[in-house]
């Protein structure tokens, strides 16, 4: 999972559109938040998204809260996994996979 994708499951805040835009809008725009951090969408889409952004202020407002949580996400060092640990979750990927 990408840190965006990992910052936008931690990230919590309300979205409530109230700027004229559609609702159907702000939510393509936001489904499509954490390609577009990641640099991983077209350069059309990429222009479409920065023109919503430049007249939502609600999603502006989110994006550069998520841009946040991104960075602090980022600087923060994962805690060791034990080696019991390890195997326990080896073995259940295994099993999920059909390998197991």
């Amino acid at each position: 999972m990408s840190t965006a994708r990992r910052a936008i499951a931690m990230h919590h805040s309300p979205f409530h559109p109230h700027h004229g835009h559609s609702k159907a809008l702000c939510v393509k725009v936001l489904r499509r938040l954490s390609a577009y951090l990641d640099d991983e969408l077209t350069v059309g889409i990429c222009k479409e998204i920065r023109k919503h952004l430049g007249a939502c202020p609600n999603c502006e407002e989110f994006i550069a809260s998520l841009r946040q949580a991104v960075s602090l996400c980022r600087h923060i060092d994962p805690a060791p996994l034990s080696p019991a640990f390890k195997v326990r979750l080896r073995i259940q990927i295994l099993k999920a996979a059909g390998r197991g």
